[in-house]
């Protein structure tokens, strides 16, 4: 019953979660607290191996989840449940968007779907953030650590330049260094 569970929690996730993989988050922040399947610490060491593997955020956390919940199996049944909903609706887009692609109702859709996606993205932003920084004190060395890369990346210009690798790897060394 567990697999059928997952299947549809992620199957549901995979149907409404518009703009990419950190969009699950709410999706999961909400399958966390109904079922129990996860914390939301598990959730933010997610996000952290999500980024931090190849593959798409999305699916590499729901693969996590299913992992965490019931085991191997559980991961293959909870990424078939995220995706199945993408592949029914791209057939489906693929079968009809060509006879609609200059209606002005269909392009408005797609205009309207933009915020809403960036205000879900925000808000599970928001989320890791507050747990990420103010776990149960405000965590100093995180908010130092993410203050220094975000001058290194944006801006100091050699810096900007090196591949986000580089900055995950530097991450990972200050984190094990300074025992975050």
């Amino acid at each position: 019953m567990i697999y059928a569970k997952l299947f549809w929690e992620f199957f549901k996730t995979g149907l409404f979660a518009m703009g990419g993989g950190m969009a699950t988050l709410p999706f999961l922040y909400d399958i966390s607290d109904r079922t129990g399947w996860f914390t939301h610490q598990n959730l933010a060491d997610m996000i952290a191996v999500s980024e931090s593997t190849p593959g798409p955020i999305g699916v590499n956390m729901a693969t996590y989840s299913g992992y965490l919940t019931a085991g191997l199996p559980g991961s293959v049944i909870a990424t078939l449940g995220l995706i199945t909903p993408s592949v029914i609706v791209i057939l489906i887009v693929y079968a009809f968007l060509h006879a609609f692609k200059d209606n002005r109702y269909v392009n408005a859709v797609f205009y309207g779907l933009r915020p809403a996606s960036a205000a879900m993205i925000t808000a599970a932003g928001l989320i890791v953030s507050r747990i990420t920084f103010i776990p149960d004190a405000i965590n100093i060395k995180a908010v130092i650590l993410a203050c220094v890369l975000l001058i290194l990346t944006h801006g100091i210009k050699f810096t900007k330049k090196l591949h986000p690798v580089i900055w995950i790897f530097v991450s990972a060394f200050v984190g094990i260094i300074f025992s975050f």
